[in-house]
C-alpha cells in the first residue's frame, strides 16, 4: 500500500524551476541504493504541418495525463524522473500523483502527491531533467502504477516515447491527478511522455539494473498491447521466477532507432543518446545492446516527399557499425558498466544487406569486445532458411517477432550473465 510522503505532507503551492545544465540531472544526493526500476527513452515528435495521424500528439494543455508503468524492482521509496529532453519550451507540471493502477484509467487506494523541493508544481527548462523528492511507498515489482500529471495551461506534447505498447490516458480539462475514477480520462494514447524513469530505494542492498537498449525489437514492436510481452519483460519475469529479486530490467529501446544516424521520427542515434539514456541511470551495471538492422536497411529506402523518417539514408558497412559498437562499449566500460552484445535477428534481407548482417553477427560472436554475447539470431532463425525468422516466431512482417518470438529471446539469455564486472 502506498503511504503519503513526508515531503508531500509539508508541501505548499508553487513552482520549482530546474535549469537545463546539466542536461541530465538525476538526484546528486541519491544514495547508492537508488536503482532504476522502470525507464523509457524519449524522442522528439516531428514538427510539420502535414504530419500523418501516427505522429500527432494529444492535446494536453490544462489536462491531466495518466501513464501506466510497471517497475521491475521492489522498494520502500521511489523517485520519479521528469525529463524535458529535446524540448524547445519549458515543461510545466502543476501537480503529480502516484497510485496503484486499476483497470483502464482507474486507480486503487489512496494516491499520493509527488513533490519537487517540497512543492507540488515544477517547471523544467528545455533540455533539462530532474528527480522528484523521495516518496515513501511500498512498490511491488511487476505491479502496475499510475503516474498522473496535471499539465500547465499552455503545455503541448512535443517529445514522447512513440511505441509504448501500453494504453495511457488524457483527461478532460482540469486537475484529475487525485481521481481514482477513470471517468474524466476520455482520450487514450499509446506513447509515454516526460516521465522517463522511476527509481526505487530497493530492499536488496545489492540491487542493480540491466538496461536493454536498441531498436524496435527491444522496444517490443508488434507485441501484444497492455500485456508486457517484450523480451526485456520476459527477462524480468525469468529473474523473478528464479528467485533473484535484486535485478531490475529496464527497456531503453526506440523503434526505428539507428546506431550511427539520427532520424526525424526515430530519435537520436544510439551512440549519441547512450550517455543520457543508459550511463546516467542510477543502478545500471549491465547493458544488453542490440542495434544495427535499421542502419543496414534505411540506406536502401527510397527518399520521398513529406515526412521521410528514414532520412538521412546513410550508407553503412560492417566495419562502420563495428566502430560504432566499439565506441559504445568503451563509453560503458569507462563507467564500469558491462555490455552484452546481442546478434541481429533475421529480417529477410536481400543478399548484400544480409551479408552485412552476417558479418556484424560474426564479429559480435567472436570479436571479444563485449563482456558477453546473447545469440538472438540463433534463437529466432529458421534452421532451413537462416536469413528468415522461424514461422512460429514471425509477427507477420518478417522482421519483428511475435509474443512467442520475444519469449524465445528472453529464454536465450543466460541469467548468470546479468551480473558481474566489466572488463
Amino acid at each position: 500500500m502506498l503511504v503519503r510522503s513526508l515531503a508531500a505532507a509539508a508541501a505548499v503551492c508553487g513552482a520549482v524551476f530546474f535549469s537545463a545544465t546539466p542536461a541530465v540531472a538525476f538526484a546528486a544526493e541519491a544514495p547508492s541504493q537508488w536503482t532504476t526500476a522502470w525507464a523509457t527513452s524519449l524522442q522528439p515528435i516531428p514538427q510539420r504541418a502535414d504530419l500523418p495521424t501516427l505522429y500527432r500528439a494529444p492535446d494536453v494543455a490544462g489536462r491531466t495525463v495518466r501513464q501506466i508503468i510497471y517497475p521491475t524492482l521492489s522498494g520502500g521509496a521511489v523517485r520519479v524522473h521528469v525529463d524535458n529532453a529535446y524540448g524547445k519550451m519549458p515543461l510545466v507540471i502543476e501537480e503529480m500523483s502516484l497510485a496503484r493502477a486499476g483497470s483502464g484509467a482507474k486507480t486503487q487506494g489512496q494516491a499520493i502527491r509527488v513533490t519537487f523541493g517540497g512543492k507540488n508544481a515544477l517547471t523544467v527548462a528545455p533540455g533539462g531533467a530532474t528527480d522528484s523528492d523521495a516518496v515513501h511507498a511500498d512498490v511491488v515489482a511487476g505491479a502496475a502504477y499510475a503516474v498522473s500529471t496535471y499539465m500547465g495551461p499552455a503545455q503541448s506534447m512535443t517529445v514522447w516515447h512513440r511505441v509504448s505498447n501500453q494504453v495511457n490516458y488524457v483527461s478532460l480539462p482540469g486537475n484529475h491527478a487525485q481521481d481514482a475514477s477513470g471517468e474524466a480520462y476520455r482520450q487514450r494514447f499509446t506513447q509515454y511522455a516526460w516521465i522517463s524513469g522511476l527509481m526505487v530505494d530497493a530492499a536488496a542492498p545489492s540491487a542493480v539494473a540491466v538496461a536493454a537498449v536498441g531498436d524496435s525489437i527491444t522496444d517490443g514492436m508488434r507485441s501484444s498491447l497492455n500485456a508486457n510481452r517484450r523480451w526485456p519483460d520476459g527477462l524480468a519475469r525469468r529473474l523473478s521466477q528464479a528467485g533473484d529479486r535484486s535485478v531490475a530490467v529496464i527497456n531503453l529501446g526506440i523503434s526505428g532507432n539507428r546506431l550511427l544516424s539520427d532520424s526525424p521520427c526515430y530519435g537520436e542515434a544510439l551512440q549519441a543518446r547512450f550517455h543520457r539514456d543508459v550511463l546516467e541511470r542510477p543502478g545500471v551495471r549491465t547493458a544488453i545492446l542490440m542495434i544495427g538492422i535499421n542502419d543496414i536497411n534505411f540506406a536502401s529506402m527510397p527518399p520521398h516527399a513529406g515526412l521521410d523518417c528514414d532520412t538521412p539514408h546513410t550508407q553503412v558497412t560492417a566495419a562502420s557499425l563495428i566502430e560504432g559498437y566499439r565506441r559504445v562499449i568503451a563509453a560503458a566500460h569507462a563507467r564500469g558498466i558491462r555490455v552484452i552484445g546481442a546478434t541481429l535477428t533475421p529480417a529477410s534481407l536481400p543478399p548484400q544487406r544480409e551479408s552485412t548482417r552476417l558479418a556484424v553477427n560474426e564479429w559480435i560472436r567472436t570479436g571479444r569486445a563485449y563482456d558477453g554475447v546473447v545469440d538472438f539470431d540463433a534463437a529466432l532463425r529458421d534452421p532451413a532458411h537462416p536469413s528468415q525468422l522461424r514461422r512460429t516466431f514471425d509477427s507477420g512482417d518478417h522482421i519483428h517477432p511475435n509474443d512467442a518470438g520475444y519469449a524465445a529471446m528472453a529464454d536465450a539469455i543466460p541469467l548468470q550473465s546479468m551480473t558481474g564486472a566489466a572488463r
